[in-house]
């Protein structure tokens, strides 16, 4: 019988699963976790489909997370719900890990993962921090729903005369063309967090031409920058000279967040080295197990062995 390996990834807007078996590897996206819910029955629902719908045994699953809080950082429970026979090693980790071990790997740093959400995790020497991941209602600064969410005030303080006009307007009203009612609408989705933070994908593209789209990017970048070079205060290396600093996710694939960020942040600490990177969450997922041991990481990480 064929053994397979398991990484998942679970993020707000889906959750994303890499299967390794017989040499091959396949990919599948599902839901993403909902943070307002008990985490770990979600994504044990959706390893347990993935093992009874492959016909490898899967004994080894790996996990980074978002909404991990530390009742639920326990991956004999998620052993338990999972239920597997022949599941014998689980590793589970806050996505924060996973975005760091992918993007960085064993180097010391920071990263900024900004998508729907935004964690950052620094790890220096002997210390490890995080930065924000707050969520969306008490942080977030410089997401993708931040972002959203700063779009949609500018456009009703355009509607009701109290702010500049914006072409973010008429991108809104294409959403709800009557502005007046749009708040109830919003209020009522059962994916507001994802539909306020695709507002962030406009104020990218109209950055060029809008002031209002411009100013929202240059805000975001900076409060990423901060993050940033908070994190690399925290863990002591705000006195390095070359520091690698990795920014991941959708949020900076906008040319406008990543140039205010990358200015800010060499304002802050003139060595750190803003990181082209190759890696991506899943990546990062697939290296838990392979920490060294003593590794500063190895803190944030529970694991159980069956």
């Amino acid at each position: 019988m064929t053994v397979g390996v398991l990484a998942v990834d679970g993020g707000q807007s889906g959750t994303k699963v890499r299967l390794e078996s017989g040499g091959e590897r396949t990919e599948q996206k599902f839901p993403g976790v909902q943070t307002d819910e008990a985490v770990l029955p979600q994504l044990a629902r959706v390893i347990k489909r993935i093992i009874s719908e492959t016909p490898a045994q899967i004994d080894t699953v790996a996990v980074g997370t978002t909404g991990l809080v530390k009742e639920e950082h326990d991956a004999g429970r998620l052993a338990e719900l999972i239920d597997s026979a022949h599941l014998r090693h689980l590793a589970l980790a806050h996505d924060s890990v996973t975005s760091y071990l992918g993007a960085l790997g064993n180097e010391h740093g920071t990263v900024v993962a900004a998508g729907t959400g935004v964690v950052t995790l620094g790890v220096g020497p002997n210390r490890v921090a995080r930065i924000d991941g707050w969520g969306h209602i008490m942080g977030d600064a410089g997401s993708g729903y931040w972002i959203g969410q700063q779009a949609l005030m500018a456009v009703m303080r355009d509607y009701d005369g109290r702010g500049e006009h914006t072409a973010l307007t008429a991108v809104v009203k294409e959403r709800w063309p009557d502005l007046s009612e749009a708040y109830i609408d919003l209020q009522a989705l059962p994916d507001r967090i994802s539909t306020v933070a695709s507002f962030a994908a406009s104020v990218a593209e109209l950055a060029d031409s809008d002031q209002i789209a411009a100013r929202i990017c240059a805000r975001a970048g900076k409060e990423l920058a901060d993050s940033a070079a908070t994190a690399l205060r925290r863990v002591g290396l705000e006195n390095s000279g070359s520091v690698p600093v990795a920014a991941i996710g959708g949020v900076f694939e906008g040319q406008h967040v990543r140039e205010s960020f990358t200015q800010e942040l060499h304002t802050r600490h003139s060595g750190a080295q803003v990181q082209a990177v190759t890696g991506n969450g899943l990546d990062g997922v697939q290296l838990l197990a392979q920490l060294p041991a003593g590794h500063a990481l190895q803190e944030l990480i529970s694991r159980c062995r069956r």
